[in-house]
This record gives structure tokens, sequence and C-alpha cells, in this order.
């Protein structure tokens, strides 16, 4: 199922207090991320229960997990009311199934660009996320995937900090942004000066888009059988 976001869907991932999160929704963020795995940025349920219900209505809230069982995605994202399970690593297609039909939305992330066309005609996915990694250069190989209309999946693009998301957004018919090391002080620390800056720009950038938007599938498209 898709979210309910308008405009530009701008993530902010790996939070892990609660000051960080309110600012970053502040600030114009609306969607926040929290990492459930083994990461420098790892948070705990409790923690991040405690976040997800001080923020305002209306901001979507994502949990990645990394090679994680299925039936610790749903617990975690339903237990906390996440909007969206964000599913790297390994999983098979029944797991991937088995999580969509428990949870509200599914972002499969991809850690190869050419993944993006596997998942096109896969029902448990409703948004990818491309690249995997926060390296400069995997975003940019990513870029003939941002710009082929043949793509139905809504892109989130990653891998972006305050500076290269002017440009993709400007240029590139990508769905939302997100960030996560490309703004932090340290892991799990956001610079707020630079997360300031990479919402900002992010808007800016799509209002003054030289590329035309699409308008992305409805629901339909996603959630599964």
């Amino acid at each position: 199922m898709l979210l309910d976001t308008e405009g530009l869907f701008i993530k902010i991932s790996g939070l892990t207090s609660e000051a960080d999160a309110l600012f970053a929704v502040a600030l114009g963020a609306n969607a926040v991320g929290f990492d459930f795995g083994p990461t420098p940025r790892q948070i705990a349920p409790t923690l991040a229960h405690d976040i997800v219900r001080r923020l305002p209505a209306g901001v979507a809230t994502v949990g990645a997990f990394r090679n994680e069982m299925p039936e610790r995605i749903v617990h975690i994202t339903n237990t906390l009311g996440l909007s969206a399970a964000q599913v790297e690593g390994a999983i098979s297609t029944a797991s991937l199934r088995y999580v969509a039909e428990r949870v509200h939305t599914v972002i499969r992330v991809t850690s190869h660009p050419q993944e993006a066309y596997e998942y096109e005609s896969d029902r448990s996915v409703d948004y990818l996320q491309l690249p995997a990694t926060d390296r400069h250069e995997d975003m940019l190989a990513c870029l003939s995937v941002y710009r082929d209309p043949l793509v139905l999946r809504p892109l989130i693009a990653a891998g972006l900090d305050e500076s290269s998301v002017v440009g993709l957004v400007q240029n590139y018919d990508i769905w939302g942004v997100d960030t996560l090391s490309g703004i932090e002080k340290e892991p799990g620390v956001k610079d707020a000066v630079r997360m300031g800056e990479f919402i900002a720009n992010a808007r800016w950038a799509f209002e003054n888009a030289s590329v035309t938007r699409r308008t992305w599938p409805d629901e339909e498209l996603g959630g599964p059988n």
C-alpha cells in the first residue's frame, strides 16, 4: 500500500534520538527512519517507540531491517505502528511476501541498480530505494534507473547529502530522497545545519525541477494480491 505523502518524500534515516527526529520534522522532512539491525545506528525498539509516539500526525515512520527474519520485521513494524518496513539485504520471495501481507507498506532496498527491474512485477513491493550504500559513486551508478520511464515502481534515491540532492531532484523524476551518513556528525547523530540544508535544498529542487514529473501509479500497483 502506498503512503499518503504529498510532494517530494524526504526521509531522514538512521535517527537515534528524539531531538534529531523532532528537529527533522520541524525542518520539513515528511519521513523519518530507524535502524533495527546490527549497524552503528541501531536503535532499541522501545526507544524508537517513544520517539514515534511523539511525532506529529502525518509523518511517515520507517523501520530499516537488514538480513532479518520476516517475523521480527512484522513484529517490530506493527508493534511500533510504523508506516513502512524497509527491507535490506538478503530475503527470499516467500519471506518478502510474508512481510508484505502483514505490514502497511514495504520499501525494498536494492543492492545493485539492475535489481530494480527484478521487482517490477513483484506485488509485495511498494517502493524501491537505491543504492544500498551511502557511497556517492554508487548513487551515480543508479542514474540510469532513476531516469528510466519503464521503471514504474516509485523510486527513492539514497546516498545523498545537502549538495548532491539538488541536481538529482531537479533533473530526475524520482518519488523521494533519503539521507543517512551524508548529513551526520557521527553515526546516528545528525548535523543540524546540514540536515536543514538537505531538506531545504530538496524542496527547492522539487519546486524548480527541470524534469516533467510523472503521476506515479496508484496503490492498486502496490501490495500483495
